[in-house]
């Protein structure tokens, strides 16, 4: 991801970034009420722009080696963008379920971008079944595409549940004249127990904040 980022940075974006990491990686885990990391994942929209920031981020907390304690400081400290940031990090930072908490607060809002990087990796890992239903239903519900959601097709797979659950939502928009989001019919092709499942995450490659294999 590093690579992949300053190749795309400005001078003096790629500058401060090096910078950035290299403080991380100096003074790793919490100093003081708070890192000189975390100042830097403030910055980084500034410095980085918008387009580049949740990566960057992203870099900042894997340098500083966060754990629990402190992306979840970070997460309810910082901004939407910088929580996306500390989401997107939780599949390589926290091997367990701790971090769950954080998923499940994003899970409750409707902030779109927010929803689609609750749903990545981490979730697929950790979620309960009940969970990960209903995270499948907000997005739909709030419009944030299917393709987001890690692992969907392993997941569903054979899903009775969660095929009723789609169709009892089909049901209600239908009822209420309302058109059935198209993700709706894909998802509910993906629950029938006679498909093929499909080969586990790690054979398909994972995908960084900016969409490229990593």
């Amino acid at each position: 991801m590093r690579g992949h980022l300053t190749a795309r940075l400005g001078a003096a974006a790629r500058t401060w970034l090096h910078r950035a990491l290299g403080e991380a990686a100096a003074n790793p885990g919490t100093h003081g009420p708070i890192s000189v990391w975390e100042l830097r994942i403030a910055e980084a929209g500034r410095r980085c722009g918008p387009e580049h920031a949740d990566a960057a981020r992203v870099l900042i907390l894997h340098a500083a080696r966060a754990d629990v304690d402190a992306l979840t400081r970070v997460y309810f400290q910082g901004t939407a963008a910088e929580r996306r940031a500390v989401l997107h990090a939780l599949p390589s930072l926290v091997p367990g379920r701790e971090a769950l908490p954080l998923v499940e607060d994003a899970l409750r809002t409707n902030d779109t971008r927010l929803l689609a990087a609750a749903v990545g990796p981490y979730a697929a890992r950790h979620l309960d079944p009940h969970q990960w239903r209903h995270a499948v239903l907000k997005c739909l519900f709030t419009g944030v595409p299917v393709d987001t959601v890690a692992d969907l097709g392993r997941r569903a797979h054979r899903d009775t549940e969660l095929a009723r659950m789609l169709g009892d939502y089909a049901a209600e928009r239908t009822a209420a004249g309302r058109p059935v989001p198209e993700d709706l019919h894909r998802v509910l092709t993906l629950t029938d127990p006679t498909a093929t499942p499909p080969a586990p995450a790690a054979e398909r490659g994972t995908r960084g904040t900016d969409g490229k294999e990593s």
